[in-house]
């Protein structure tokens, strides 16, 4: 799962010298080969990559991809990622954590597949989470619980776009999930 920038950087015979903007790309100390920058238009950068953070992965899929969840590319607009953060802000101030048993896996025994149970802590209320944030189910997704791991994906999500969008950038930003 990905959050990518494409900031517009191309260069125009118009522009005045303090106007033009100057890339290079190397690689060690040498100009990278096959790489003509005069004609770079974009620098893409990723801004945040998730692993298994199903929650995020549902919020784009309901309100930037129309309920598509088809591995495409998909514009996200600076309000929709103000809107996420919105909603993960709501979430953790919302979310109380507690000691407790919480599921880590799972193993094959006996023919069948039986959770792997640990220490850790879990979200004690869930019902914001759930309404704002709910997890969901699917291939590669990882664990549907309310747990320090769903909780350490928001809280990483808030860190990561707070920083972003104080940038004030007049990137243009995708969403890209594939598996």
């Amino acid at each position: 799962m990905y959050l990518s920038k494409k900031t517009y950087v191309k260069n125009w015979d118009y522009m005045e010298p303090g106007e033009r903007i100057e890339i290079t790309v190397k690689k060690g100390e040498n100009t990278f080969p096959g790489i003509d920058t005069s004609k770079i238009t974009y620098i893409e950068e990723e801004v945040m990559y998730w692993r298994k953070a199903n929650q995020v992965h549902n919020w784009f899929v309901e309100n930037v991809q129309n309920g598509e969840d088809d591995c495409g590319n998909y514009y996200v607009s600076r309000e929709q990622l103000e809107e996420l953060l919105n909603v993960c802000k709501e979430v953790l101030a919302n979310s109380k954590l507690v000691e407790g048993e919480i599921v880590n896996g799972e193993r094959f025994e006996e023919g069948k597949w039986i959770p792997i149970k640990e220490e850790g802590k879990y979200i004690e209320d869930t019902s914001i989470a759930k309404e704002l944030l709910p997890t969901s189910s699917g291939f590669f997704f990882g664990s549907q619980d309310y747990d320090q791991w769903y909780y350490e994906d928001i809280k990483d999500t808030v860190e990561v776009l707070e920083a972003e969008l104080a940038k004030k950038s007049s990137a243009n930003y995708y969403y890209h999930a594939s598996w």
